[in-house]
C-alpha cells in the first residue's frame, strides 16, 4: 500500500472524521482474518492511540476478523481494567494480551557488536539480542497494526515505530542494552533527533528480522494543551518513510526552545499517568537541556508512590540512587554489583534521571517519605505545601511570576522537549 499522511492545517488539529477517513483508507488493501494490534499503554494516553485502536477493533471485527490487543508495556505494569475502559473504549478487557518481557519473547537473531561499535563511535561494542513477543511472529496473524505517538524521547531521540515493537513488546536484552547504548552515547546528543544510534539499532532489527511480517505503523503527532488531545498529523505506512515524515512534524510541534536557561522550572505530573519516578523522571529528561546550571527543577508529583514500575527495579533504584553518570557507571563496573549489570535498563534510567549535579531536582510527593526521596539522591518537599505556592490550577504553560520569582511551568513533560536555544547545536 502507499503511505497515507494527513497533516492539519489548523492549530486545533485534525478532526475525528479526518482521522477516521485516513484509518479507513489504510485498510483498503487488507482483508485480514486475524489481527494483532499493539498500541501503547496508559502512560501514553495523550498519544491519541486509544481511539485509533478502538476504531480498528470495531471496524475489523465488523469485517469478520478476529482481533487481539497486545499493549506495548515494555517493563510497565499491565493496563488495569479502569485504565482500559478509559483508553480503549468499546474493546472487551478480555481481548487484552499482557506482555511479559522476561518470559513471553522469542529471539530472532543478533545485532552484531561490530555494527554497534560503528554507530556509537566505539562507545558500545557488545552484540544485542533481537527479542520480541512470540505473538508478533505467529503467522496466523495476517495483519499487525502498531499505533502510537512520535515525540522526543530520552533513550532513542524520537519515539515509536520499531521502538514500539523491540522495547514495547521486546525482551530483556534489547530493552536493557538499548537503554545503556543511549545512556553511554549521551541523551543530550540524541533527544529530538531521528538517526541516533538507538534508532539505527531498531532500524537494523526491522530490516533484518521483521521485514516479512505484515506490520502497519499508524503514527500520530499530538499535543495536549489543557489536557485536550490535538492530533496535528497522522502517518500510516508499512516501511520507515512514515516515521521520517512524522519526526519532521514532531520536531516542529513537540520541541520548545526557550531563549535562555531556566532558573526555576515547575513540572506537574498527572496522578492518573505518573505513579513512579521511573515514569515521572520524564520531568528530568525533557527539561535538562533547558535548565540553567545551578537552577532548580521542582516536580509536583501527587500520584508518585514508588520508584520502579517493576519490583526488582524499585529495589535497584533504592540501592544505587540517582547519583549521576560517572557514579552509576563506576557502580556498574564493580564486580560485586552483579544485580545492576544484569539490569542495564535500570542502570541507564539512573543515569538519565540525574542532573549530574548541574541543577537541583526536588520531588514534591504525598506517598513517599522524605527519607526515601533523599535516599535516592533527590531533594524532597511536601506536595501539599508546594501547591499552595505553585498551584497548577492557577499557573499557565510557560513563564509565570510567583511572589516575584520567575518560573517556567510545564503541565505534562511527556508531550515535549525543552531546549535552551543558546546552547543547542545540530549534531
Amino acid at each position: 500500500m502507499n503511505d497515507i499522511y494527513r497533516v492539519a492545517d489548523r492549530e486545533t488539529g485534525l478532526t475525528q472524521e479526518e482521522i477516521r477517513e485516513a484509518l479507513a483508507e489504510s485498510l483498503k488493501h487488507y482483508h485480514p482474518r486475524r489481527v494483532l494490534i499493539i498500541p501503547p499503554d496508559f502512560t501514553r494516553f495523550h498519544s491519541g492511540a486509544g481511539p485509533i485502536t478502538s476504531w480498528y477493533y470495531e471496524t475489523l471485527t465488523a469485517m469478520g476478523a478476529d482481533v487481539d490487543v497486545l499493549p506495548a508495556l515494555g517493563t510497565h505494569f499491565p493496563v488495569s481494567r479502569e485504565q482500559w475502559d478509559i483508553m480503549f473504549k468499546g474493546i472487551p478487557y478480555e481481548k487484552m494480551l499482557p506482555h511479559d518481557w522476561r518470559k513471553d519473547v522469542v529471539k530472532l537473531g543478533e545485532v552484531p557488536g561490530s555494527y554497534l561499535s560503528e554507530i556509537t563511535e566505539g562507545l558500545w561494542t557488545d552484540p544485542v539480542s533481537v527479542e520480541i513477543n512470540r505473538r508478533v511472529m505467529d503467522e496466523s496473524y495476517d495483519l499487525i497494526i502498531s499505533p502510537g505517538q512520535v515525540v522526543p524521547h530520552e533513550v532513542i531521540g524520537m519515539s515509536n515505530h520499531a521502538k514500539n515493537l523491540f522495547v514495547g513488546v521486546g525482551g530483556s536484552d534489547m530493552i536493557n542494552k538499548s537503554h545503556m547504548v543511549g545512556a553511554v552515547y549521551g541523551m543530550e546528543r540524541m533527544m529530538g533527533r531521528d538517526h541516533t544510534p538507538v534508532r539505527k539499532l531498531f532500524d537494523y532489527g526491522m530490516e533484518h528480522f521483521l521485514k516479512d511480517r505484515p506490520i502497519l505503523f499508524v503514527l500520530t503527532v499530538t499535543t495536549a494543551p489543557g489536557g485536550q488531545i490535538r492530533t496535528h498529523g497522522i502517518f500510516i505506512g508499512e516501511g520507515r518513510d512514515c516515521l521520517t515524515e512524522a519526526v519532521k512534524l514532531a520536531q516542529e510541534k513537540n520541541i520548545d526552545f526557550v531563549e535562555h536557561g531556566i532558573r526555576k522550572c515547575v513540572v506537574y505530573l498527572d496522578p492518573s499517568e505518573f505513579k513512579s519516578t521511573w515514569l515521572g523522571n520524564k520531568a528530568v529528561y525533557r527539561t535538562r537541556m533547558a535548565m540553567e546550571d545551578g537552577g532548580e527543577l521542582l516536580i509536583l508529583a501527587p500520584g508518585v508512590e514508588q520508584f520502579g514500575e517493576d519490583p526488582q527495579v524499585d529495589v535497584l533504584i533504592r540501592k544505587y540512587g540517582y547519583r549521576g553518570r560517572i557514579a552509576t557507571l563506576e557502580a556498574f563496573r564493580k564486580p560485586e554489583n552483579e544485580d545492576l549489570r544484569e539490569n542495564m535498563g535500570a542502570a541507564a534510567h539512573l543515569i538519565h534521571g540525574s542532573s549530574d549535579g548541574r541543577f537541583k531536582i526536588t520531588y514534591a510527593v504525598r506517598d513517599i517519605t522524605r527519607e526515601e526521596i533523599e535516599g535516592v539522591g533527590f531533594a524532597s518537599a511536601s506536595y501539599d505545601e508546594m501547591i499552595r505556592k505553585y498551584d497548577p490550577a492557577s499557573l499557565r504553560y510557560g513563564y509565570n511570576t510567583v511572589d516575584g520569582e520567575e518560573i517556567y511551568y510545564i503541565p505534562n513533560p511527556a508531550l515535549g522537549l525543552w531546549i535552551n536555544r543558546e546552547k543547542f547545536t545540530e549534531a
